[in-house]
């Protein structure tokens, strides 16, 4: 992935902060892997060349340029690729900077008159092309759609190498934080970035707003500045943002219109949502989850079933869907569904013009209105209540990734499994805790007696959880224990016995909770299941403890209800001379 970087007018000190330690030591082994010219010598390697001879011979075409010159001569482009791709060798990252070049116009393979430059790797994972912008022949380059077509470049080199397939692009990616802005989130000790929580901020308000009053409203009651845009007219034309505490050089606040966070977060694309009205029947609390999961179920029926446009529009509301579920599921598996929300918003957006009609669109908006309207009474509900509304949301994310298939959008169509993943673990640790919620365990077996020279495991751990799978799940037992995710369920299992239940008796109770033959991955489903169970005892427990607690212990002085007996207390030394303060002695 080529990322052009704002042009500069050092030449040496860009490259002593490439040849250098970096900010935080990141930079390891610097060298140069390609350059215009094979004869130049790389400063690190040769000990007759230094960093300002080598800036010396990249500036030197700038300062023969016929006419005015560039104030900002100094060209830099970053190439990297995905964290899981394999190593690329210098030869090939050199293959890789020479093809950049040529496709961006700086030095085209058969123009020995091309500019200087030089491709510079201190990491695994990328490489710096620095040039300068003047020809050696005294003109100026032609850098017409140069970060276009480096971006064509490298789709080709990535089916080559065997890395991740990234798409064309079309407008649809989101607005990634700048340099600046993540090392200025990182000296704050934020989380995340100022772009990155607005972002966020804002597609959720977005999600749950009613109208435009109502999105200006809740924009400023999350504590965001807000900016409105008011054209002559009196009518409001856009809006810009910026987080508390945000400030610039000049300690104004930082900015950011609703088109520079997102492409749908614009005002217009805002505006969509309220374009037609939705009607929000009252529901009793414990109906609300199954009317949300009918109406998600019939929209995934009919996703994208009258064209392009009409399954843009449809998609668009399915990702504000997800969003609102987001805020309102119940807290065991909000991490899971935040995550997919997140993932999903690429998938959101589908390139081109969109219908805002159509019974998928309105079923997806009754629901996101629905469940924000009762996030009050929603936040109460059981995981068990959202389960069948989970299992909805899965098929509707498999429905607009089937979608994007016939429509050929890769990016959307990968977006769309990779939330589709997190919101089937979200479907499994609900359906885990369920299964704790029922759950009465029984008697323990005795444990079998070891046989004449055996010796009798020391500790629990050493207990073989391969047995355990094969007595509880003898159907599933080989796909089980052949499965990567075996490591994680044997642990899971372990932490199980630990906890005083018997493992058996446990995985056969959430193994039965659901069918497991159409996954993947069984271990990995019975890994989500046994997370959810933990949560749910830990939460159980959590609850009794403090309900003990406070009735039996709820303030100084309070004693324990008559007739109600009591564990025995462990004997205590007294201090000395507290023996004037017992009782009457009992006569026996």
């Amino acid at each position: 992935m080529p990322k052009k970087a704002r042009d500069g007018d050092d030449t040496a000190g860009l490259l002593r902060y490439l040849y250098g330690p970096g900010k935080r030591d990141e930079h390891v082994d610097p060298r140069m892997v390609a350059a215009w010219d094979v004869f130049v010598d790389d400063p690190a390697r040769s000990p007759s060349t230094t960093i300002s001879d080598l800036a010396l011979l990249l500036d030197a075409p700038v300062h023969a340029l016929k006419g005015k010159k560039p104030p900002k001569h100094v060209y830099h482009v970053a190439v990297r690729n995905a964290p899981e791709d394999p190593v690329l060798t210098d030869e090939q990252w050199a293959e890789v900077a020479r093809e950049m070049m040529h496709a961006a116009g700086i030095a085209e393979h058969d123009d020995d008159e091309g500019c200087r430059w030089v491709a510079i790797r201190h990491a695994d994972d990328h490489i710096h092309i620095v040039a300068t912008r003047g020809r050696q022949d005294g003109r100026q380059p032609n850098l017409r759609q140069d970060i276009v077509k480096m971006h064509a470049a490298a789709r080709a080199f990535e089916q080559r190498f065997g890395l991740r397939r990234l798409t064309h692009g079309d407008r649809t990616a989101r607005k990634w934080p700048k340099t600046g802005e993540t090392e200025k989130a990182q000296r704050r000790g934020l989380a995340e970035t100022s772009r990155d929580m607005l972002q966020r901020t804002v597609r959720e308000v977005a999600a749950l707003a009613t109208g435009e009053a109502d999105f200006f409203a809740r924009l400023s009651a999350a504590g965001l500045r807000v900016q409105q845009r008011i054209a002559p007219d009196g009518n409001v034309t856009g809006y810009s943002v910026a987080a508390t505490g945000d400030r610039d050089q000049r300690q104004a606040p930082v900015w950011f219109s609703g088109s520079k966070l997102a492409w749908d977060l614009s005002l217009p694309r805002v505006r969509e949502r309220w374009s037609a009205s939705v009607r929000v029947p009252r529901v009793a609390p414990e109906e609300l989850w199954r009317i949300a999961e009918g109406k998600v179920r019939a929209a995934a029926d009919h996703l994208g079933a009258q064209g392009l446009q009409q399954g843009a529009g449809d998609v668009a509301a399915l990702g504000d869907l997800i969003v609102v579920a987001a805020i309102v599921s119940p807290r065991m598996v909000r991490g899971q569904i935040r995550d997919a929300a997140r993932e999903f918003e690429r998938a959101a957006r589908a390139p081109g013009d969109r219908a805002l009609e159509g019974q998928a669109r309105r079923l997806y908006r009754e629901s996101s209105q629905l469940l924000s309207h009762s996030a009050a009474t929603v936040g109460r509900s059981s995981t068990t209540a959202a389960l069948g509304f989970l299992l909805a949301l899965v098929q509707a994310v498999e429905a607009s990734r089937r979608w994007h298939d016939a429509q050929e959008h890769r990016a959307q169509a990968q977006a769309s499994g990779r939330a589709g993943r997190l919101l089937r673990e979200a479907v499994e640790v609900t359906a885990g805790a369920s299964a704790a919620r029922d759950y009465r365990p029984r008697s323990r077996r005795p444990a079998a007696r070891p046989a004449a020279g055996q010796r009798r495991a020391a500790v629990a751990e050493e207990r073989p959880m391969s047995g355990v799978v094969q007595e509880a799940l003898a159907e599933h037992a080989l796909a089980v224990l052949a499965d990567p995710a075996w490591p994680a369920l044997r642990t899971r299992l372990m932490a199980v016995e630990r906890s005083g239940d018997d493992p058996v008796d446990v995985l056969a109770t959430v193994a039965q909770r659901r069918e497991m033959s159409s996954a993947e991955s069984i271990a990995e489903v019975l890994v989500w299941r046994l997370d959810g169970w933990a949560k749910q005892r830990s939460a159980t427990a959590g609850a009794a403890g403090t309900s003990a607690s406070s009735s039996a212990g709820g303030g100084a002085g309070t004693s324990a209800a008559p007739g109600r007996k009591a564990a025995a207390p462990a004997p205590q030394r007294r201090p000395p001379g507290d023996e004037q303060r017992k009782g009457p002695r009992r006569a026996r």
